[in-house]
């Protein structure tokens, strides 16, 4: 009998053997990707767990859809549905023009505070890269969705409110750096000291769980100090005060090195010179795009802030053959609450075509099952989007980048994932 997952009084999530998940076709492309999607699920659970467990599925609407049948781009019974049920899962959604709402993934992660965008980006053997050695690319990014530029704090030059804006900064705080104030639009960029903690926390603990060799904090503190610096700094001051006899910072490392006189050459020469514990360093974000190309082997869990986040995932996605095969969760470790979803766009043109690669949402749903204990399953989907793509079985998007591949539909992508299981 369905039933819902809870989060339990030790913080940790309950869930049932039959738990009811609501999800969102999405618009575009989306009905024809989850179709697919949700038969690999469904099969993986049921060769994993043999009958004993199964997920209720329930449809909510948002997007196209939702605004065609009910006049809202997001009902409240959808917002509703995912704040009772803690898990969903979605497809691409549209972000409505002139309606009033910036996009509609913002306003999911805003009303359910879900502070971490979490996007592991790892290289399936076979898939086309523009890299020479894909397979060194294996991270997992916790790009912070509460504060910075999705606060959505901007006000257009021309405006009353940024004429009166201009003025306190100029009047008031003496600021001096507009070149061109009658022409300037305004934007704050809000860092906070527990928002930034909340998310290297979950980082650091991932770390850890996961036996990663390091934490990574990736800003442009050297620019913006009180904001991008101060996230790094209360990363540090964290990692010290509550992780300090599973992690080493690079502060510590760099002293022991001095000390000891000593010249490591890589992360894994490092982990074992220190005892296995995790690294804590930090890399201003233009020189780790440039050592994300060069040595991505010395990185695995990167935090940083939303602006960068975004730079970030889909500059490494890129690395391991793209966003349609990049997945994505939005998550409150403290509430529960999670959304995983497909992190490429809608592609309306080529909506009911049934030809767009699923690897998005169906990974995505592996990070579900992982996220709810169900490893079984999520291992077996994995492996067999490995082989299925080892094998050149694929749809448009890879089979126009490989040699002597087969192309296949969505629909048959699925299918043939699933006799890979």
């Amino acid at each position: 009998m369905a039933s819902k997952i809870t989060m339990g009084t030790d913080g940790k999530l309950q869930v049932p053997d039959f738990p009811t998940i609501p999800f969102i076709e999405g618009d575009g492309i989306g009905p024809d990707i989850w179709k697919a999607s949700v038969r690999v699920f469904d099969a993986a659970i049921q060769k994993a767990y043999g009958g004993s467990k199964k997920i209720e599925w329930m449809k909510v609407l948002a997007g196209e859809e939702a605004f065609n049948k009910t006049g809202e781009w997001m009902p409240e019974a959808t917002m509703n549905a995912f704040k009772e049920y803690l898990l969903s899962i979605k497809g691409p959604l549209t972000t409505p023009v002139g309606g009033g709402i910036r996009s509609l993934n913002v306003a999911l992660r805003q009303e359910l505070d879900l502070y971490v965008c979490l996007r592991p980006v790892k290289y399936f053997e076979g898939t086309p890269s523009p890299m020479w050695q894909p397979e060194k690319v294996n991270m997992v990014i916790f790009r912070e969705n509460t504060e910075d530029i999705y606060a959505g704090i901007e006000f257009m030059t021309g405006t009353p409110e940024a004429k009166k804006l201009l003025n306190f900064l100029v009047d008031e705080l003496k600021v001096k750096a507009f070149r061109f104030p009658e022409t300037t639009s305004l934007g704050v960029k809000p860092v906070s000291k527990d928002g930034s903690e909340r998310l290297i926390r979950s980082a650091i603990e991932h770390a850890i769980e996961h036996k990663l060799p390091s934490v990574t904090i990736v800003h442009k503190g050297n620019i913006m100090k009180y904001t991008e610096g101060a996230f790094k700094n209360w990363g540090y001051e964290l990692a010290e005060r509550e992780f300090g006899g599973q992690v080493y910072t690079w502060q510590q490392w760099e002293k022991t090195k001095k000390q000891d006189g000593e010249a490591v050459a890589n992360e894994e020469m490092k982990i074992s010179a220190i005892g296995g514990k995790v690294i804590i360093k930090d890399a201003i974000a233009d020189n780790f795009l440039q050592q994300a190309l060069l040595a991505p082997q010395d990185y695995s869990v990167i935090a940083t802030l939303n602006l960068n986040g975004d730079y970030i995932s889909d500059a490494l996605a890129a690395q391991v053959g793209g966003i349609g095969i990049a997945p994505g969760a939005n998550i409150n470790y403290l509430t529960g609450h999670a959304v995983f979803e497909a992190t490429h766009g809608t592609a309306p043109r080529f909506a009911n075509t049934n030809t767009m690669n699923p690897s998005s949402v169906i990974l995505s749903g592996v990070m579900m099952l992982e996220y709810m204990g169900w490893r079984d399953a999520a291992d077996l989907i994995t492996n067999a989007v490995g082989k299925t793509i080892r094998n050149k079985t694929v749809t448009i998007d890879f089979y126009n980048l490989m040699k002597e591949a087969t192309l296949l539909k969505t629909s048959e992508f699925g299918d043939e994932i699933i006799r890979n299981l």
